[in-house]
């Protein structure tokens, strides 16, 4: 599965995941101080679903997320910096302190925004990829949803519209088994979200999600399928969250003990680590070289954050309407 990758690949893809881990520790920490306003909803444990998916696209590729959605916006390249100060609601966020945590955006690299209204973003990715389709780019779009998404009127319309439009669009779901606090056993009517797929037309696959190179592949071969207009395909990622659905989710609701479990044996990073310094010829040292850049760069994201300037008051009903 490794075939077709580089060592400096494979070190790219241990430096996204291992920033998108320390960036949600982080967040989780800072969030418990007290600094940091409104909802977070963490994607630590989930870092090889969005990396393996990032490292396919290209600039002018678009990606919709979700709520869950500071990982998708690392992995396609969206500026750290100025995600922590978004998510501290500074002036010198992405969205200049007005999105916040749910809604961090940055059309610049085709990240069209993380939504906080569930289901929110499969038409959004629709119509991305129609433009592509419409002006022969050979681009693609990506949509995240979730378990609890894709029970949504939204998501079978966008689903479907894909597959009669034959547009160059990858539908991921990670099923990380809870939609909020309800187990994904009582809210979903089968098994695998991936069979749903042949329902609309298009092709489903079942990923390990916690494994960076089974994504990787998996998606390398849908986005190819959409660039070469073979329309659109359905990925079901199936994986963990190691935080709660949103900060101070006290998580009744799982099994006691699974959480440390899960960190302990199904971690996609311990995985990836054994595997390339087992196989692929990485050393321990440059894992750790890399581990001492991630650390320096959010201990700056959260030092620029904090130090930011508020958003100037002046400015709140500015960017609420677009003008033609």
């Amino acid at each position: 599965m490794a075939a077709n990758l580089s060592v400096e690949d494979m070190l790219d893809a241990y430096r996204t995941m291992k920033t998108i881990r320390e960036f949600e520790d982080r967040v989780h920490v800072e969030f418990a101080k007290g600094g940091i306003p409104g909802f977070v909803h963490l994607y630590a444990g989930e870092e090889a679903s969005a990396t393996g998916v990032g490292m396919h696209l290209r600039d002018d590729d678009r990606i919709a997320s979700n709520h869950r959605g500071h990982g998708h916006c690392i992995a396609k390249g969206v500026e750290v910096k100025g995600m922590m100060a978004e998510i501290y609601g500074k002036a010198t966020g992405t969205c200049r302190g007005k999105g916040g945590s749910m809604h961090i955006a940055d059309l610049d690299t085709g990240m069209m925004g993380a939504n906080g209204i569930v289901g929110g973003g499969p038409p959004l990715a629709c119509g991305a990829a129609l433009a592509h389709k419409m002006k022969k780019t050979g681009g693609l779009a990506v949509v995240f949803c979730g378990d609890g998404a894709s029970n949504q009127g939204t998501t079978f319309e966008a689903m479907n519209l894909a597959t009669v439009w034959q547009l160059p669009v990858v539908f991921v779901f990670e099923n990380n088994g809870y939609a909020e606090a309800t187990d994904a056993r009582f809210s979903v009517s089968c098994k695998d979200i991936a069979d749903r797929a042949k329902g609309f037309g298009m092709p489903g696959r079942i990923v390990d999600g916690h494994d960076f190179f089974a994504v990787h592949e998996a998606f390398g071969e849908a986005a190819e399928r959409a660039r070469a207009g073979g329309g659109p395909s359905l990925l079901e990622h199936k994986l963990d969250r190691f935080f709660g659905h949103f900060e101070g989710d006290n998580q009744k609701y799982r099994p006691d003990g699974e959480v440390q479990r899960l960190r302990d044996e199904v971690c996609c990073i311990k995985r990836f680590q054994k595997l390339v310094t087992s196989q692929h010829g990485i050393s321990p040292d440059q894992l750790a070289a890399i581990d001492q850049e991630v650390a320096t760069l959010i201990d700056e994201a959260v030092a620029f954050a904090e130090s930011s300037p508020d958003p100037d008051p002046a400015e709140l009903l500015t960017d609420v309407y677009i003008k033609y």
